[in-house]
């Protein structure tokens, strides 16, 4: 068993395994970054941290909206990386087992099999467990914001 935290970009449904987040936030303006990707939109302050703020949405190749009030952060941990994704709100807790996850589709992209670890057919609904490590920006990007 294992706890996802599912999330929505659009109409579509996301999910990410709650191990690797560390704190839901609501939406703050970021501070751009020069020379940025345009994944990423800006930093923001947490704590007295400097947090690299990425849309999500622009990341996993989707047409970015502006942020709102109802949009959240995500604050997320891959080892010592910690970075904020943009997300336009948080659904549930799921809580699901290994057998749950289905593969993605051989008709997939490249890019589409690294970032996408499995789906999830849950209710009718169709749930895109995202593997972070891949939508994260390098650590030296990271070290540099």
């Amino acid at each position: 068993m294992r706890e996802l935290l599912a999330f929505r970009i659009g109409t579509q449904e996301f999910a990410i395994d709650v191990m690797e987040l560390r704190e839901i936030r609501v939406w703050t303006p970021a501070t751009p970054v020069a020379h940025a990707p345009p994944f990423v939109c800006g930093v923001i302050n947490l704590r007295g941290a400097v947090l690299p703020m990425i849309d999500l949405a622009m990341q996993l190749g989707l047409s970015s909206t502006a942020p709102t009030h109802r949009h959240a952060i995500l604050v997320v941990a891959i080892g010592s990386q910690v970075a904020g994704l943009l997300v336009e709100g948080v659904s549930e807790i799921l809580t699901v087992t290994q057998d749950m996850v289905q593969p993605l589709p051989d008709v997939a992209s490249h890019f589409a099999s690294q970032v996408v670890k499995g789906i999830l057919a849950l209710d009718g609904r169709m749930i895109s467990l995202i593997a972070l490590d891949a939508v994260l920006p390098p650590p030296e990007m990271t070290e540099a914001a």
